[in-house]
């Protein structure tokens, strides 16, 4: 019995293991296996919501987003985490003057978290210029990473960033990857195009 109820136990251990951890190695394996010198090499993807989405062609990443979720009610954004990337309450929107926050937590436990954050698991790969994409009412949206950090878990100074005039993205996922344990900051910044420099 006791042999039986051991290797239950080291059963239950890997499939936890391996419900957190495989998602990671895959996505892992098919950004080295598709992996972009350059960007005329990133292949064009359609968006998969023209409402509110997110695309980032180096990690292939696309996704919905939903709107208006309050970062600090743990119960909303766990559920809109299940349907997307959420975007933070009170944040700005694409178009408009500030800093648009989106995120993708990690559950509370390790065998969601995977489900989580799975659509931002590569974040870390972007570099300084690096296209992200949104698509808002119809309309595409610009921005240029600008910069890439890891803070402590209750750092939400990038939240409750001053109002600009600038028009700013920031992207936010649990570091390392099925933990909770820090946070990876991703900072980038609109690119204009010619007629609305010349507006501006």
């Amino acid at each position: 019995m006791k042999y039986l109820l051991g290797i239950g136990l080291i059963l239950f251990a890997l499939v936890i293991f391996g419900g957190t951890f495989i998602p990671i190695i895959r996505q892992e394996i098919d950004f080295r296996l598709n992996k972009y010198d350059s960007p005329q090499e990133i292949k064009q993807v359609t968006p998969v919501d023209t409402d509110f989405g997110i695309m980032i062609p180096r990690i292939q990443a696309n996704a919905k987003v939903i709107k208006d979720v309050d970062p600090f009610i743990s119960t909303e954004y766990q559920v809109a985490l299940t349907r997307g990337v959420a975007h933070a309450k009170g944040s700005s929107l694409p178009g408009q003057p500030g800093n648009i926050f989106l995120f993708s937590h990690s559950a509370v436990d390790f065998l969601n978290a995977t489900k989580y954050n799975s659509i931002f698991y590569l974040l870390t790969k972007l570099e300084k210029d690096d296209s992200i994409k949104l698509i808002y009412e119809e309309k595409e949206y610009d921005y240029s990473v600008i910069a890439k950090s890891i803070v402590n878990s209750d750092d939400i100074e990038y939240l409750t960033l001053e109002p600009t005039k600038e028009e700013t993205l920031t992207l936010m996922t649990c570091w390392p990857p099925g933990t909770s344990l820090k946070r990876l900051i991703v900072q980038a910044t609109r690119q204009l195009t010619q007629s609305e420099n010349i507006l501006y």
